[in-house]
């Protein structure tokens, strides 16, 4: 149950069984329902969540009620509102499942008892956030600089496979486009 978090792990730091058995210890696994909620607009984020299985989508909706995707996690990718979960306040982004999925989820008291007791884990978690911030910072310049044409080949280089099983509604959310546009895009690009 946890080999994918494990090898997710064993990137970037080396575990003794002890650390191990410790880490494991702390975490508790969740289903979540396609359609369901992880987490709403209000909620504290008291989690930071690993995908086992499934997909799920973090986003906002903005005062029109128009949904701006922010993320996907598949299988071996980390989610959650980081700003709530770092602070313990109410967030404002959602998190629900496109899928039936399970992750793993580790509570933000247990994230900081791990620092302490395996200080190597900050290293870890720093490393994620490092990248994080990465994705980030060219996701905006992209939206910023390329056409949405451009920003769905890189979406489509990016995430083959989430090309083959995200609606275009995801898809063309996420790239910062409306459905109908996308269509037509995609249309074009077949003839």
């Amino acid at each position: 149950m946890y080999d994918l978090l494990l090898a997710n792990i064993a990137k970037y730091i080396t575990l003794t069984q002890e650390e191990t058995d410790y880490l494991i210890s702390l975490l508790h696994t969740k289903k979540i329902k396609r359609k369901r909620y992880l987490q709403q607009e209000g909620d504290t984020t008291r989690h930071t969540s690993f995908v086992i299985s499934g997909i799920l989508r973090m986003y906002s909706v903005d005062k029109n009620g128009f949904e701006h995707i922010i993320q996907f996690a598949t299988p071996g990718w980390w989610i959650g509102d980081f700003q709530s979960f770092l602070q313990q306040k109410p967030g404002n982004l959602f998190i629900d499942a496109i899928d039936d999925s399970e992750i793993i989820q580790l509570s933000k008291t247990d994230l900081d008892n791990l620092f302490i007791k395996v200080p190597k884990f900050e290293r870890f978690f720093r490393i994620l956030a490092e990248n994080a911030v990465a994705a980030y910072q060219q996701r905006f310049v992209n939206s910023l600089s390329l056409s949405a044409r451009e920003r769905y080949q890189n979406f489509a280089e990016l995430y083959p496979s989430l090309v083959q099983c995200l609606s275009q509604k995801f898809i063309a959310s996420y790239i910062g486009v409306t459905p109908e546009f996308l269509s037509k895009m995609l249309n074009q690009q077949m003839q």
